[in-house]
């Protein structure tokens, strides 16, 4: 078998889209599973769509994300350059090898005769006008500088038939393929014949692309066949919902790669769901590695119908990955979260961490979980009643005056000295465990739930601060 080579070929037109990302990770997982190369080619020959700024925000998101591909643009390679605005020369001679292999022709029509040939619902179907000027009038045409495009000629009768390695067969009828424009009247190419010619200079083997493409994949062919090459096998992806009606586009705005990064999932997380859009393992192992993913990777796991995007599923898959972290780990990753908190620089991280790791799904979840730590103030009493720990204010009232002198006597304030002290309470005041335990930390933290118990935040808060707040929630009760 020949050394597999696949290739992302994205326009630089803004984020780079959650579909996009996945067909650069198929290209890159197939590709190093077979020990072949991954290539990165960027497509900007439609200069009206490039988007400022877009060819860093590719470059960063495949580096961020793990997908490291072996040649590219800033990067180079034996098959340079890769970008394709830079090999505008090269298209313009291979159009013209084409028109002397009959694949293609020169069109002199003006944009008011197209115009004409356009339906009611402004499909256009050229009529092949200028396929039929002689030898002398084009040569006469471009002495002159007429304006021209260079068309595809695709026969008016037959079926282009082909294999993909996910669909099966195809066949489309030459009838249903318009004669389209292989280089514009600037002298740039279109990506339909862009992307055929920088595939076969690359040497690339596996076109990997969603299936958009499978109609269009015929006249790619009749490109391939009139120079002589050999056909890249076709591997075509299948979309990605957002619902059972709708795609999910960049177009309409939908999430991107970063936009998951700046809400907080965990990166592994995104690329470990977004590897599972349309490919099963044969496994029931869901959270894997991005090594363990090109392990695993395989074509026969491809499915035909489309994939639902899932966000609460790839939340899922990010909380199992911050379950696993260490707490220093888990400090690093979520730093910046950490410091929208405002308890940076004032509490132990570490414990911080561990507290938050089984209870937090995506890292933005942390500042509404800990802000109680530095916001602390009027609460309702009403957090005191709890019919399933069998408290109410009166509880309340009796507990925290006994549970004050406790701390305030300890020596050392620590997890173990305040756990023995508070169950020294329970046996003293003949209370069960919930009870006290319950009416405690609803008053050190003024909130129905936090991550972690009375020991954990009182240890955090440290005594001074747990006396203080003990002391509010005594006065708060007998307002």
């Amino acid at each position: 078998m020949e050394k597999v080579r696949t290739r992302f070929a994205p326009s630089p037109t803004g984020y780079l889209h959650i579909g996009g990302l996945r067909t650069a990770l198929y290209g890159f997982l197939f590709a190093k599973k077979h020990g072949g190369d991954f290539i990165l080619r960027i497509e900007d020959t439609d200069t009206a769509r490039y988007v400022e700024g877009s060819v860093d925000i590719i470059y960063d998101t495949l580096k961020d994300s793990g997908i490291i591909y072996d040649e590219g643009p800033d990067i180079g390679g034996n098959f340079g350059p890769y970008i394709q605005s830079e090999r505008k020369n090269i298209y313009l001679e291979y159009a013209k090898k084409l028109i002397e292999l009959g694949g293609a022709y020169y069109c002199f029509c003006a944009p008011e005769r197209i115009e004409t040939l356009k339906d009611k619902e402004g499909n256009l179907r050229y009529d092949k006008h200028c396929l039929k000027l002689s030898k002398e009038e084009i040569e006469e045409n471009l002495k002159k500088g007429v304006p021209y495009v260079i068309r595809q000629n695709v026969p008016e009768k037959g079926t282009g038939s082909y294999h993909d390695l996910v669909y099966g067969d195809i066949s489309v009828d030459y009838k249903d393929i318009e004669d389209g424009i292989l280089i514009k009247s600037d002298g740039m190419p279109t990506y339909n014949f862009a992307n055929v010619i920088d595939d076969h200079l690359m040497g690339i083997t596996h076109v990997i692309r969603g299936t958009e493409y499978l109609s269009s994949t015929p006249k790619y062919n009749l490109m391939y066949d009139a120079f002589g090459w050999e056909r890249p096998t076709y591997i075509h992806l299948p979309p990605i919902m957002k619902d059972a009606s709708h795609k999910l586009s960049k177009r309409n705005g939908d999430a991107s790669y970063e936009d998951f990064v700046n809400k907080g999932y965990v990166k592994e997380s995104i690329i470990n769901y977004i590897a599972l859009l349309g490919w099963s393992p044969k496994t029931t192992q869901e959270k894997m590695s991005l090594s363990e993913l090109i392990e695993k990777f395989s074509l026969e796991g491809i499915n035909k119908s489309p994939a639902i995007f899932d966000e609460t599923k790839m939340k899922w898959l990010s909380g199992e990955y911050i379950k696993e972290m260490s707490d220093s780990e888990f400090v690093e990753k979520a730093d910046r979260f950490l410091k929208e908190s405002k308890v940076y620089g004032k509490y132990d991280l570490n414990k911080i961490a561990a507290l938050l790791k089984t209870r937090i799904e995506i890292f933005s979840e942390i500042p509404d979980k800990i802000n109680f730590l530095e916001e602390f103030g009027e609460f309702d009493i009403a957090l005191f009643t709890h019919k399933k720990m069998k408290t109410d204010t009166d509880i309340a009232k009796a507990v925290l005056p006994r549970a004050r002198e406790k701390f305030a006597k300890l020596d050392s304030f620590n997890f173990d000295t305040i756990h023995s002290a508070v169950m020294e309470l329970v046996q003293e005041m003949e209370l069960k465990n919930g009870q006290v335990f319950w009416t405690i930390r609803v008053a050190i933290s003024g909130k129905e739930s936090t991550p972690g118990g009375v020991m954990e935040i009182a240890e955090l808060l440290g005594k001074e601060e747990t006396l203080r707040r003990i002391d509010f929630s005594i006065n708060l009760l007998n307002k």
